[in-house]
């Protein structure tokens, strides 16, 4: 009530008021989440079990509970994560100056106002790789972030400087030309105008730093910066996401990776990457599939090209042991959005215990925050997400979402 006489006081509408009533009522110290079936990603499912939250981390996870807010519900798992979600950033994300943008983070250019990150956050998806939009060769650096919460990226931010953004095909070099027969009018008379030019933008982007290692060569403050950055990705395990939609690009990436000696790297919206499983396999990446494509190919955009999906790939790499994600790109339809992707991958073959680390703990690994969600153990982010039925099945559906011990959508307000 003090919250609201302060409203009050301060000349706030009546709106305003209740949704500081609502905020109250949500702000509960202690949790206790019951579900038929427990799906923690981390272990064998926990039958009639429990999950105790306390100032929003998890601090007990099988029977019992005790007191505390109880909700009961059919079936529980983690939060759902998604590393290609494509929100935020729009060409606002993009430093048009340079194809080499290595050192820019993305999260300086991130709109947490969008209301797609609340559609994300109800449908279940409460942790994102943030990346820019792939114009650049070098797109800079990704951030990982909460979905919701305060809209400052403190609150949200669970990793930043998460990965390199790097992108291979024909996006990257739509828009640039050579100027010939007349003088260059602006930035983009500039290379790479083909897919071979923008691997020249990656091979000397490293071979500068090689370079420069090598033969003690002196640099700006500005290349250092880069060198440092593209260093990290060969010595301190700083993950390269490189986008690789045709089955060229995914050799590209696996050669440059070898070549060069990158030691995380993970495909991403790898639409044809099925057509070389034993080449990818051998590489070590990881893959990130895109979402369906109800045609089963996937238009380029910036060719007159488009790439062949297999619907039942992520079984394959499954099979294979390569680490795989699925995305929906940050689809607001419904019937498109995460959940329905791993329904999708279900249904062609993909085991539930992998569909499910597929949108958790599996892309939690890929950026390095495995040891605060992706999954229902002690001591992470209450991250949670309720169901009516078991995950991903057409008859079931997301009744409830706790993000960081925060009940946002409340199983108890749907019929």
């Amino acid at each position: 009530m003090k919250a609201i006489r302060n409203a009050i006081r301060h000349g706030l509408r009546f709106g305003t008021a209740c949704a500081c009533l609502a905020a109250l009522a949500n702000a509960q110290e202690r949790w206790v989440v019951r579900a038929k079936t427990l799906y923690t990603a981390a272990g064998e499912p926990i039958e009639d079990g429990a999950v105790v939250v306390v100032n929003g981390k998890i601090v007990s996870v099988g029977s019992g509970g005790g007191a505390g807010e109880t909700l009961e519900v059919a079936v529980v798992t983690p939060g759902m994560i998604d590393l290609s979600v494509r929100i935020g950033t729009r060409e606002y994300s993009v430093e048009q100056t340079t194809e080499s943008a290595i050192e820019y983070p993305v999260e300086e250019t991130l709109d947490l106002f969008s209301q797609r990150w609340e559609t994300q956050l109800e449908s279940g998806v409460t942790t994102v790789l943030a990346a820019p939009l792939d114009m650049d060769v070098f797109g800079g650096l990704c951030v990982v972030l909460k979905t919701g919460g305060p809209r400052t990226l403190q609150a949200r931010r669970v990793k930043g400087e998460a990965s390199l953004r790097a992108s291979l095909g024909t996006q990257p070099s739509a828009g640039n030309s050579v100027p010939r027969g007349s003088p260059p009018l602006d930035f983009y008379f500039r290379r790479p105008t083909t897919r071979m030019g923008v691997e020249w933008v990656l091979r000397n982007a490293y071979y500068d730093l090689l370079n420069a290692d090598r033969f003690g060569l002196a640099v700006d403050a500005r290349q250092a910066e880069r060198n440092s950055i593209l260093r990290r990705t060969l010595e301190d395990g700083l993950p390269v996401f490189v986008q690789a939609r045709g089955t060229q690009d995914v050799h590209t990436a696996v050669f440059l990776k070898e070549e060069f000696g990158i030691q995380e790297m993970v495909l991403d919206a790898a639409a044809e990457a099925w057509m070389e499983p034993e080449l990818v396999r051998r590489s070590g990446v990881g893959v990130v599939f895109p979402p369906f494509p109800p045609t089963g190919r996937i238009p380029d955009g910036f060719a007159n090209d488009s790439y062949f999906m297999m619907w039942s790939a992520p079984a394959r790499f499954h099979e294979l042991g390569v680490p795989i994600a699925l995305s929906a790109h940050g689809a607001d339809e419904i019937g498109e959005r995460l959940a329905q992707q791993a329904g999708f991958a279900l249904r062609h073959g993909l085991p539930f215990d992998a569909a499910l680390e597929a949108v958790t703990i599996g892309p939690a690994r890929m950026v390095g925050v495995d040891g605060r969600v992706g999954s229902i153990e002690v001591g992470k982010d209450a991250d949670l997400v309720l169901w009516n039925g078991k995950p991903f099945e057409p008859t079931s559906g997301i009744v409830g979402v706790m993000l960081d011990g925060r009940l946002v959508v409340d199983p108890r307000s749907k019929p």
